[in-house]
């Protein structure tokens, strides 16, 4: 909750505001004395305020922007003449003064080509001379203003895109501007000049009072300084809050929190923007109204965002938030900000711990890239992030301690997700990596080492959010060692064989390593420039790989079957005579969408056909387990769909079972713009009876039969597979045998491996 302004420091930028007007009406009634006295009457020649001064808002040391207008007729000596009897006693006075002399046809031109120009003279109001004169060019500005919107706000659309990249965001930034940082002064600037377009409308009065109540923390900035500054500085805030009468973390969250809703009408106000420039979309309106593009279950797009539809009750589906915003996220989409309100205010509580369908949205959402952020914000503006993680309060908002951090804790986490999502191909669980990241932070909200004080509050949140005990006890210990590898590698010897030694025996496996060298660089690229320079970086990697060979020095080889074992009883038909289109398929229903269980004769190929059969039905395969049981094949596969006919499907496999259809050329892999190529590895040591080879990819279809189909062609057979999604990363291992049912033999292996890195890429 934002506390109340302060009425005595508007009124104080009002007074000192009036107080110039004074002494510039003085000055230009000694200089221009043909206006007989009354500085209102000046000849053709005026004194305009613009900009913060226009607006009468003027903090202790705000410049003071001024300029002499004229009518192109006055000569150019006169005009000189009042120009220097103005200026000159203002800067004997130590006026800070922002200055220029302009006749109407340059200041005109000047407001056509400099959208900075055009904004200052929508705020511009006379002083002092010809009030006819500058009334009657703030119009012709503003009517041009509104005649060339479309282009006009795409420079100021660019320009402030830019400044931002520069300096960041008032709610999130380490060290906040107040004027420049996305969410300060400007944008609220902005907002009135987008208002001014008559494109768009803002809630004026939230809007007016928003920029009124940051303006008081600047003016008690400037009183604290003793000179024109813009960024709260850790070292000035509590004198600061001491002038606001607050205290230090509460003038923190404040300012805080006024960019964040700055921010945020920001945000809404150039999505309309871009709806009322948008050319009309085809097909978008029936007679029943605006069409919606489905998503999902309750899920839709309409006008460039992602929506909950009307019929959808979030009261009896707790889910749909989960699932809007990972569509939203997925798709770099917005989420409807009546939708994410609509959310907040009747979503049902979810079960503890989550169902697998919840949690797996979850994950989608977090593993999403750069969308997560967008989303993030909007379910944490309306509330939502509170429904589904209560202990996300306590660091909202909350600024660092440490120099190096260029963002408020929340804002660093959700940073940390990004760069993960961007390396999730490097560890084998992407969706602990996800969760670790979002949480390693988590207890800088409570007293104590918050790595130490995260890992059990990591813990319990994974266990709520449906992760069994030993993957949420991995989320509690990347938790509790994140800063591990970066405080080893840069204060101990890593030549020393003891100091790897001591890593591997706190992170156990490779599989761990992996994970935590990810946070590490996660985290580390999410902080700063400092934190991951390349010095840092070479040792942490260096040191990452000693550990490594450690690990693999203790490596024993596990038995097959821990890995390999079938978790249900499936019946074996029958079928007398068999050929390749005989199969049993049964549906039921399974974690939001659909198990299939399909028995067929074992064969080399079998596993490519029904890979192929089930993307050709349109069904995402979300993961499977094959497993041989002498002559028959048995595979659970887990798709997205929750409606699956069985007898309708049994229809579409059989062709593709009989090889009647050309599965190579209606499943050609689609290429994704920028996507990293897959990763093939042989993992030698989890098996000694199989070749296992672990495929790392981006989903999509035909992805599953195009590995399956290059296993076939090799003439090898696949006695088990298993297969996960984590968002839109497949993990797919593969136990692989030759021809006598053996282990492959190093060069067949190799050969394996090349021929799939070859066809996924």
């Amino acid at each position: 909750m934002l506390v109340t302004d302060h009425p005595d420091l508007a009124r104080r930028r009002a007074d000192r505001a009036l107080e110039a007007d004074r002494r510039l009406r003085q000055l230009f009634a000694a200089a221009v004395p043909d206006s007989g006295g009354d500085p209102r009457e000046g000849g053709g020649l005026a004194l305009v305020a613009v900009g913060g001064y226009g607006r009468s808002e003027l903090s202790p040391f705000s410049d003071l922007d001024v300029v002499l207008l004229h009518d192109p007729s006055v000569e150019e000596s006169v005009v000189r003449e009042v120009a220097e009897a103005i200026w000159y006693p203002l800067w004997d006075d130590g006026v800070a003064l922002d200055h220029s002399v302009r006749d109407t046809v340059q200041m005109r031109d000047a407001a056509a080509s400099d959208h900075r120009a055009a904004m200052g003279m929508l705020d511009a109001r006379p002083v002092a001379g010809d009030s006819g004169l500058v009334l009657g060019l703030r119009s012709e500005v503003l009517a041009d203003w509104r005649r060339d919107a479309r282009t006009r706000v795409e420079e100021v659309r660019q320009a402030r895109q830019a400044r931002i990249e520069r300096a960041g965001w008032l709610a999130h930034a380490a060290v906040p501007d107040l004027k420049e940082s996305g969410g300060g002064l400007r944008d609220s600037v902005i907002l009135r000049a987008l208002v001014a377009t008559w494109l768009i409308d803002v809630p004026h009065g939230e809007s007016e009072w928003l920029r009124s109540s940051l303006l008081d923390v600047r003016d008690a900035l400037h009183q604290t300084v003793g000179r024109r500054v813009e960024r709260l500085d850790a070292d000035v805030i509590p004198d600061v809050a001491a002038v606001l009468g607050m205290g230090a973390e509460e003038l923190d969250l404040h300012t805080r929190q006024i960019g964040r809703r700055i921010a945020h009408l920001a945000s809404l106000a150039w999505r309309k923007v871009d709806d009322a420039l948008a050319p009309p979309r085809k097909g978008t309106i029936t007679s029943r109204g605006p069409k919606v593009l489905p998503l999902g279950d309750g899920v839709g797009v309409l006008a460039g965002e992602v929506i909950v539809t009307k019929d959808a009750d979030p009261a009896t589906d707790p889910e749909l938030a989960l699932r809007a915003a990972a569509a939203a996220a997925r798709e770099g989409l917005p989420l409807g900000p009546g939708s994410a309100v609509r959310l907040a205010r009747t979503m049902g509580e979810l079960p503890d711990p989550w169902p697998p369908t919840a949690r797996r949205h979850l994950v989608d959402l977090l593993t999403a890239g750069p969308g997560l952020v967008r989303v993030w914000d909007e379910l944490d503006f309306a509330g939502v992030v509170d429904r589904v993680l209560p202990e996300w309060a306590p660091i909202r908002l909350r600024g660092s301690s440490s120099p190096v951090h260029r963002f408020t804790v929340d804002r660093h986490s959700l940073e940390a997700c990004v760069h993960a999502a961007a390396i999730k191909r490097d560890v084998a669980r992407p969706d602990l990596l996800a969760v670790a990241a979002l949480l390693h932070d988590i207890g800088k909200g409570v007293a104590g080492d918050h790595s130490e004080v995260g890992e059990p509050m990591a813990t319990r949140i994974a266990l709520r959010w449906g992760f069994d005990a030993a993957d949420a006890d991995v989320v509690g210990r990347l938790v509790r060692w994140h800063l591990l590898l970066p405080t080893i590698a840069t204060r101990r010897d890593i030549e020393d064989p003891s100091t790897a030694a001591n890593v591997a025996e706190i992170v156990g496996t490779e599989d761990f390593l992996d994970l935590l060298a990810a946070l590490t660089a996660s985290d580390a690229q999410s902080t700063g420039a400092s934190a991951w320079s390349t010095w840092r970086r070479g040792l942490i990697e260096g040191l990452v790989e000693k550990v490594r060979g450690v690990l693999d020095e203790s490596v024993g080889s596990p038995d097959a079957e821990a890995y390999e074992g079938w978790p249900v009883h499936v019946p074996v038909p029958d079928w007398g005579t068999t050929g390749p289109a005989d199969f049993t398929l049964t549906v039921e229903p399974h974690q939001g969408g659909s198990l299939l269980t399909i028995v067929t004769a074992n064969r080399r190929g079998v596993m490519a056909d029904l890979a192929g059969g089930l993307a050709l039905a349109g069904l995402a395969i979300r993961s499977a387990r094959t497993v041989t049981l002498g002559d028959v094949a048995v595979s659970l596969w887990e798709v997205s769909r929750q409606d699956v006919d069985p007898a309708r499907l049994t229809e579409r496999l059989r062709p593709a079972m009989a090889g009647d259809l050309d599965l190579a050329g209606r499943l050609e892999l689609a290429s994704i713009p920028d996507a990293e190529d897959a990763r093939v590895r042989l993992l030698g040591n989890v098996s000694e009876t199989a070749t296992v080879v672990e495929v790392r990819a981006h989903d999509r279809r035909g992805l599953v039969w195009t590995v399956c189909d290059q296993i076939a062609s090799l003439g090898l057979s696949i006695r088990s597979a298993h297969m996960s999604t984590y968002g839109d990363e497949v993990r797919d291992v593969f136990y692989v045998v030759d021809v006598d049912g053996n282990r492959l033999d190093g060069p067949t292996a190799e050969k394996l491996r090349d021929a799939l890195a070859a066809a996924l890429t």
